[in-house]
Formats: structure tokens, sequence, C-alpha cells
């Protein structure tokens, strides 16, 4: 029996209820139209995507997927689901058990998944299950534009371009002319189904100059790249498996997997095969519309949900607008202010349609393959807190099932290396198989991760079915967490070590202490604890002994250490590379007993001045806002979202720029959700009303429906 449930769901709900600033309520149609996105000419960084969470496509500026070539260095035209993976045959009959390797980082032997030197099996093994499965592109929905003279349109030909992407309904809406004639696009995803809808106008229909074409490739398996193999036909198969009047439906196979796409249409049409994998839909009037459903399983032949498509998507996004928090810079007359916003409303669109899904999503997303498509648990946070914070926690709970899928694999890999719990992977896949890596096993920071969403989403609505849903995966993973500490009996403490923090530049061998995963086993032991209290079960003795004895922060002469070996953290570049992650032992995490705020403003000081911000990632820019918010330096918060530099790059359809490689970082986009959330609603026990912007009469930022952080 849950003891005094009631009372303490009051107050969690007090505590968390959305918060208003002002009286006056914002024009949010307003706000979010002035942000949409206008493209007027080709650009390979300038797409547009659709999507609902769990699948998406990304269009080029002829309104469809036409021209992919020329955008796979840029922001890719991708066609990608939370479903879609693939795996090459095994006919090395690689084992799992091939990719181990034995550690002893405190007195026993700890077993990791890891890539092995050299030209060995092990290392072919590793990589094997590093790039299997990787996640496909489940194929291109293009125009096939032909001339008067019968050659293909090429981009140069295509003039007056107009393209929008109508945020307030979540509509493309695309305009051009070719050789005199107009063309009109309207293109957009349903957000339940994995189906896009186009709707398309131009006298060039009739001409039969404008068809639409699919094209499907084999899939790559890359590190990183647009998943596109158009080089190897033999080795996948796309037939037509029923053919309708109004419909058709291809079957594709690829190696053990298949999927399925179904094509429907209103009026005169056909779809023929032009080559292997190519296939031509041939409408005949002037106006034609048609839908493209992607599917695991065979679909059914449903015209009725043709014709609702648009109107689907146009009231789920102006429910979405309507009722999810909200900010209006348009008073604001800082110069920045306008830039700020427009970040703010686009990476809300991008993070419903990317990372909303029912697993974890990759760090780029649904709209090309990074890291072979797979997703990164230490990342989750950055994806999905915000939605918490934005009055949108179904969309943050989508994803937590997932943990209860992994569950088994996670206990084995604790079990495997002699702790208790559960330990949750790094780098994965829907099924929870870890990939073996180097760096990323020995990871530790994404284990409080899910405590920290799980607490989120009691604070949003406190009940006993929470407690009940959640209350064994917090339970499991605070023991592990527990079982990791080691005590050490010499200095009557608790210590971390045998781990790679999330400032990555440091080693496993060496790392004891890093600043941020002690402050974060604080916080998450302590949150645990409640969680027993609420579920009428007493505290664990043992993990309060553990928290009392975490080890403080390491620091010299005012400033924190990278960790406690870290000396010359303030010398050496490998400390002032990459992550900046003390800043988030107070920012991402409330102030606790381990931290020492004047340390702390001593550091972000001296990070600000001196950090080699050339090697950073984008999520470190809100990070270091909240930093700076909570230590009372609205400044350098602001400062911090805005700051000129090549990783805090946000593009025209607002994906957060960060090198040739990786065009899209959507961590530095729910980032940075949080961060603007977190400076207007403030956090747990503060009393300073937007307490992230300066008081100097140039940021009077008007804010709605809005949670503040713990």
């Amino acid at each position: 029996m849950i003891k005094n449930l009631t009372a303490l769901a009051i107050l969690c709900a007090a505590l968390f209820a959305c918060k208003t600033k002002v009286p006056e309520k914002i024009n949010r149609f307003e706000v979010v139209n002035r942000n949409s996105p206008i493209v007027t000419q080709f650009d390979s960084l300038s797409s547009l995507s659709v999507g609902n969470g769990n699948f998406a496509m990304t269009i080029d500026a002829t309104g469809l997927q036409t021209f992919p070539e020329a955008y796979k260095n840029g922001v890719p035209l991708g066609t990608q689901s939370q479903w879609g993976w693939h795996s090459f045959t095994n006919p090395n009959n690689y084992k799992f058990e091939e990719t181990l390797k034995t550690y002893d980082f405190r007195g026993k032997d700890e077993v990791y998944a890891v890539q092995f030197k050299g030209e060995n099996r092990n290392h072919d093994a590793a990589n094997w299950y590093r790039s299997n499965p990787h996640r496909l592109h489940l194929g291109y929905v293009g125009l096939e534009l032909t001339a008067a003279d019968g050659q293909l349109v090429d981009q140069s030909d295509i003039s007056g371009i107009n393209q929008k992407l109508r945020l307030w309904d979540g509509i493309i809406e695309t305009k051009y002319t070719i050789e005199g004639d107009s063309v009109s696009v309207k293109t957009a995803c349903d957000p339940k189904i994995d189906e896009i809808k186009a709707e398309i106008s131009s006298p060039l229909i009739a001409k039969d100059q404008l068809n639409i074409n699919l094209r499907f490739p084999y899939a790559t398996g890359k590190h990183a790249d647009y998943a596109t193999d158009w080089n190897s036909p033999e080795k996948h198969k796309t037939e037509i498996v029923e053919n309708g009047e109004d419909y058709c439906i291809l079957k594709r196979t690829l190696d053990n997997d298949i999927y399925f796409v179904k094509l429907q249409w209103t009026g005169k049409a056909s779809v023929k095969e032009k080559a292997a994998h190519y296939f031509i839909l041939d409408p005949e009037s002037d106006q034609f519309e048609f839908t493209c459903e992607f599917s695991k399983d065979m679909p059914i032949n449903n015209k009725s949900m043709m014709a609702d498509v648009i109107q689907n998507a146009s009231n789920y996004w102006q429910s979405f607008w309507k009722e999810g928090g909200a900010i209006d810079f348009s008073k604001c007359t800082d110069e920045r202010a306008a830039e700020l916003e427009r970040r703010i409303v686009l990476s809300q669109y991008l993070m419903a349609i990317q990372c909303a899904g029912s697993t974890p999503p990759q760090e780029t997303g649904l709209t090309y393959n990074s890291w072979f498509g797979k997703f990164h648990l230490e990342m989750h946070w950055w994806h999905a807190v915000h939605f918490a914070l934005w009055n949108h926690i179904d969309l943050l709970e989508r994803s937590l099932d997932w943990y209860s899928k992994a569950y088994p694999v996670a206990k084995s890999i604790a079990k495997r290396q002699g702790f208790d719990g559960v330990r949750w992977m790094k780098m994965t896949d829907p099924s929870g198989l870890e990939a073996p890596s180097s760096t990323g096993s020995f990871l530790i920071w994404q284990q409080p991760h899910f405590i920290y969403m799980a607490e989120l989403v009691y604070r949003d609505h406190p009940s006993e079915e929470v407690i009940e849903k959640y209350g064994k995966l917090v339970e499991e993973t605070a023991k592990f967490m527990a079982s990791f500490a080691t005590y050490d009996e010499m200095e009557i403490r608790y210590v971390l070590k045998g781990l790679i923090p999330a400032q990555e530049t440091l080693r496993a061998s060496e790392t004891v202490n890093p600043p941020f995963e002690l402050s974060y086993w604080h916080y998450a032991m302590e949150v645990a604890q409640k969680w027993r209290e609420r579920a009428g079960k007493e505290r664990n003795v043992q993990w309060d002994e553990l928290i009392d004895k975490l080890s403080p922060l390491a620091s010299k002469d005012g400033l924190y250490l990278a960790a406690e070996d870290a000396v010359d953290t303030y010398k050496d570049i490998r400390f002032t590379s990459d992550h900046p992650a003390v800043l988030g032992a107070m920012g991402i995490l409330p102030q606790c007993k381990l931290v020492r705020p004047d340390y702390m403003k001593n550091t972000l000081h001296w990070i600000w001045d001196n950090w080699n911000w050339g090697k950073t990632w984008g999520w470190d820019y809100p990070m270091t806002a909240m930093c700076a918010a909570r230590l009372g330096e609205p400044d350098k918060a602001v400062g911090a979202l805005l700051m000129d530099k090549r990783t805090n790059t946000y593009l025209v359809n607002g994906h957060n720029y960060q090198d040739s490689r990786l065009r899209v970082y959507l961590p530095g986009n729910g980032g940075l959700l949080t961060a603007v959330a977190m400076m207007c609603a403030g956090w747990d026990g503060n009393t300073v009303d937007t307490p992230g912007f300066p008081n100097d009469g140039t940021w009077d930022v008007m804010w709605e429906d809005l949670k503040p952080m713990p």
C-alpha cells in the first residue's frame, strides 16, 4: 500500500505545475508563423522535413525527394522510421562473446564489449556488431520531371522557388516554375501513420512531363552517411504484390528484412517499373494527389485514410502549439532576441518529428544515419527532458517504455560485470543489443537518466500508476549505481572509478570521481529513495550511507577539476576540450552538498574565457547556460545560447550544425529547449522571475505553460 500518496501527489504537482509569467495571452499563431522557414533556392543545408516522431521524410526544394544526390553531403533527403532496421548476413558466424574483454578497475574482473585493435577476428566481430543492425533508408519519393525536349530536368532548369514550412499546420507548400509552367506541391505527414501525402498541381502533368518516382536503395551500414547504396541492385528485391485501380503495394526484401510501401491516389493513374527498384506513378490530370505509406507489415488498403492526412496533420500541429509551452520575444529589444526565438520555435518542431518516438532517437534523428543509425542513451536526456518542461509529457513517455524491453539485456550487462541491478548500455538499437565500443562501453552518465526522466513524469502527474509503471526500473537502476560506487575504507568515502565520463577525453583506467557523475549519483540516489518511500517502502540504509559519504568534487585553487586524478586540468588541453561537463554538476542538476557555488562560479568564468570552444558539441552551450542561470549570471546564460561558434550554428531549417560529418545534431536542439524553459520558469527553490534572462529592460520575455526544472 502506498503511504501518504495523496499528500505527496499534491505537493509534487504543486512544485511542478505549469507556470505563466504574464496575464496576457501569447498569440501563439503569430510566434510560430513568423518563424516558419522559407526556402528560395536549392541548398543542400536547407531541406525541410515532415514527420510524427516515429517516422520522418525530408524533402528538397521541389516538394519531394527529387534530387537526393545533391543533398547527400548536406541535410540528406531521408525517409526513416523507428521500426526500419536491417542487418547484413553474418557468413563468418561472429559471436557477441568475441567482442568481450576483461578489465580490473576495482579488484575484480569486469567484462566489457569493446573494439579490438589490429587485424583479428575479435576486431572484425566488434565491427560487425557495431554496424548491425543499422537503420534503413526506406526509399525516395520524388518527382520525375522532364523538359519539352524529353530530357530530365536539372536543378538549374527550375526557377522561382518559393517553399514554406507552415509550422502551425505541419505542412510544406512549394511553388516553382519549369519552362514557364507552374508547379505547386503540398506535402504533409500523418501524425499517427507512417505515411506522407502530396497534392500536386501543374500543367506539366497532362503533358506527361511530371510523374512521381519511387526509388529504393540498398543499405550501406556505414558509420555516418545517407544510408543509400545505388550500386547493389542484386542484393535486394522490390516487387509489386498488389495493384488496383487507385493503389499499389510494393514489397521490399533486403537479406532477411522485409517491409512494405503502399501508394494510393485519386483520379486516373498507373504504376510501372522503369528499372530494378525504380517505379513510376503516372497521373493524367493537372490536379493530382497521392499518399505513400511505409510499414513493417503488409498494409490494408484503406481509401478513407487518404483524404485525411493533411487535415490530420493540421489538427495535430495546431494542438501541439496550443497545448504546450510558449515563449514570445517580440517585446525584447536585444538584437539577438529574434534569432533566439527562431531557434526555439524550429527546435520545438524538429524534436517533435525527429525525437518523439517509441525508442530513444539517434543523434541525427530520422534524417540520416550517424553511428550506424543507432541511438545513444547518454543523449536521451537531451532528446527528451525538454518535452516535460514544455508541457508535452506524453512525447517523453513514448520512449520510456523501451527501457522495459531492454531490461533483460541491461540486467545481463550488470551481471556480466559483477554489479547489481541493470546497467543501461550506451549505444544500442531497438533490441537493446550493446554496441561494442572502446569509449561508449565505459560511459556511465546515461545510468541515472532513467531516474531523472521518471521523476519528471511523476512530477507532472503524481499517481500510484506512475510509481507502479516505472518503480521497478528506478529501483534496478539505483541498485547498479549503489554497487558501482567503490568504498574507500582508508578515507571513509565512496568513489567513482573505472569509467569514462561525459568529457570523453579522459581515460577509464585513470579517471576517479569526475564531478558531473558524482553529482548525478547524489541526485539520482536521493530521488530513488523518494520513490521507495512513495511505494510504501523503507529507505535503503546502504543507499543513505552512499549518499552521505560520496566524495566531494575535487578542486584546486578554487576551481573544480575534470576529475580527482586530473591535477593538471588547467594546463593539459586534453582536459579543456570536448564537453565542459563539470558545469553540468550545477546546471543540468540542482545544487547538492557536494558542490560549492563559489567554486562553480570560478570554474564557469575560467571555462568561459579559456575553454577550447572549437572542440565542443551543440549541447555544451545550453549546459553552460543552465549553469550560469543557477549561479545568477543571466548575461552569460543568454551569451552561451547565442555564442558565435561553429557547433552552435542553427541552419535555416533549425538544425544544429556541427561539422561536415554531423550537419544535424538534435541533442543541441533539445538542450536549447531545456535551457530556455529553465531560464524562464526557473527551478525548484528559485524565487527570481525569469532567472535566466537579464533584468535590464532589454529582455522582456513573455512565456506561459512552462514547468520548472528540479
